[in-house]
């Protein structure tokens, strides 16, 4: 879209972990420019998840969703010159964002679907071995002598 990505940015934060209901009805209200846009992009992922569930036979309770992730990344700059006075030219940039919304499934106790729930144990991060320390260190390199410093010219 034609916006900077921090303008855009600033209506994403106000969706960010809202169930979908709630995050349409706030952005009906913003009055923020980027709001429309943004709204047409969460009732698009609203219908690819409804498209999902139906169609391919996912089990997706679109009563259940939330906005798990809303980003607003640069995009290509549009470099633009303005006239300006005595025959100048005045440099600027026309910024665009790429945006992304991603939904999620919350399950009736309001735990996202795919993580462990309270109670029960998650899975321990596999941690890498340490590496063996060498046995040989380098010795310190030696001062190099100084010379003596040529006198400078009058």
């Amino acid at each position: 879209m034609r916006v900077s990505p921090q303008k855009a940015r600033l209506v994403l934060n106000l969706i960010k972990g809202r169930r979908v209901e709630e995050a349409r009805n706030t952005l009906a209200f913003t009055k923020k420019r980027v709001a429309a846009t943004v709204a047409k992009l969460l009732q698009s992922a609203i219908d690819n998840a409804n498209f999902l569930s139906t169609e391919k036979g996912l089990d997706v309770d679109l009563d259940n969703l939330y906005v798990k992730q809303a980003v607003a990344n640069d995009g290509p700059r549009m470099k633009r010159i303005r006239p300006a006075p005595m025959g100048r030219a005045y440099h600027y940039v026309r910024r665009i964002a790429h945006i992304e919304i991603v939904l999620a499934e919350k399950n009736r106790n309001g735990v996202p679907v795919g993580t462990a729930a309270a109670g029960e144990k998650a899975a321990k991060p596999a941690t890498r071995p340490k590496p063996k320390a060498k046995a040989k260190a380098k010795a310190p390199a030696k001062k190099k002598a100084v010379g003596k410093k040529a006198k400078a010219k009058k």
